[in-house]
């Protein structure tokens, strides 16, 4: 028996146990967050300077082995476009202009040379921009990863755990866990805590296993939803997200990185004081887990389940941006 199952009982069963059953998923105590933000924690694990927390479960030797899993060759993007137009989803949408369009071709002054060039800047967070999580998002009682103050993020930028610690690229075996499709539905409710149960069965159901290294990519069925609703959705409507007792599996499994459809935590939360977003807080800060946010997993869900395969390729390069707390990107599925 895990020594953290223990957490979460609901009328005598694990929460696992329960989950397996279809239950509610129960809310853990702010004293149980509290412990595990403690049990959890990869402060130091890979000593007192590190930046990329459990990124450093994927090196080389994962990065060539994840070239297996490229059967067909065909390629998804899993983000969507950035938004310009302000909606409730996106309350703060990309600035986007044109510095020389076609009538000003010519403007460079340079005989022959007719071009367009533009501009753009975007808020980084939030529930409508595919965005990866630096480690220096988060705090923890005015700590972030590794034990680094909150002081280190400055007006001008963050000093550490920013975008740069992964500058290279996140290149690693991808592996998508579709629950709204273990569940029969099309997407799953507002607040939804999905389970280890469910991550269980679906790994079972699609024969697959999360292992080292692994980019999990949990899928809700945002896309779905977002589609039924005219393509927008209201952040107040809430979406689903991992129980925080999910947190210590995806450490014992040593994955890489964690992405969703979501944020990763439901929402509108479970009301837990002082936790309002368990895998961001205790994920982010206290493990050293990089999140990407609002994927689109949608048409990646329909190209695994067509050839009953959920391995990937798995590559993202992020913008290089110094003191960056995160930055849009554009993952890329290989199957």
């Amino acid at each position: 028996m895990r020594s953290w199952i223990g957490l979460w009982v609901v009328k005598g069963e694990t929460m696992s146990e329960a989950g397996a059953k279809g239950g509610a998923a129960a809310v853990p105590s702010e004293a149980a967050l509290d412990g595990l933000f403690e049990s959890l924690s990869n402060w130091g694990r890979w000593g007192a300077d590190d930046e990329r927390g459990m990124l450093n479960h994927l090196g080389p030797v994962e990065r060539a082995a994840a070239a297996a899993a490229v059967v067909d060759g065909t390629a998804i993007s899993l983000a969507h476009d950035l938004g310009i137009v302000p909606s409730a989803e996106n309350p703060y949408p990309a600035h986007h202009h044109m510095l020389a369009a076609g009538d000003a071709r010519c403007d460079a002054g340079i005989p022959g040379y007719e071009a367009s060039r533009d501009y753009f800047g975007a808020h980084v967070h939030g529930l409508g921009v595919t965005h990866i999580d630096a480690l220096c998002h988060m705090f923890v009682r005015g700590k972030m990863y590794n034990g680094y103050p909150a002081e280190d993020v400055r007006s001008n930028g963050a000093l550490r755990n920013t975008v740069l610690s992964f500058a290279d690229g996140i290149v690693g075996r991808g592996v998508l866990l579709d629950v709204a499709a273990l569940r029969g539905e099309p997407w799953l409710p507002a607040n939804t805590a999905i389970t280890v149960a469910e991550l269980e069965a679906a790994e079972q159901k699609q024969s697959v296993r999360v292992g080292r290294g692994d980019v999990l990519l949990v899928g809700a069925g945002r896309d779905a939803w977002r589609a039924s609703k005219g393509g927008g959705l209201n952040p107040a409507d809430g979406m689903a997200g991992l129980h925080a007792e999910c947190l210590a599996w995806m450490r014992e499994r040593e994955i890489a990185l964690l992405g969703s459809d979501g944020i990763s935590d439901p929402m509108p939360g479970l009301g837990i004081p002082n936790w309002p977003f368990p895998v961001h807080q205790i994920g982010i800060t206290g493990m050293g887990l990089h999140l990407i946010d609002n994927m689109a997993l949608g048409r990646l869900a329909a190209a695994c389940a067509e050839r009953g395969r959920y391995a990937f390729l798995f590559t993202m390069g992020s913008i290089r941006v110094p003191g960056g707390t995160g930055c849009p990107v554009n993952p890329i599925a290989v199957l």
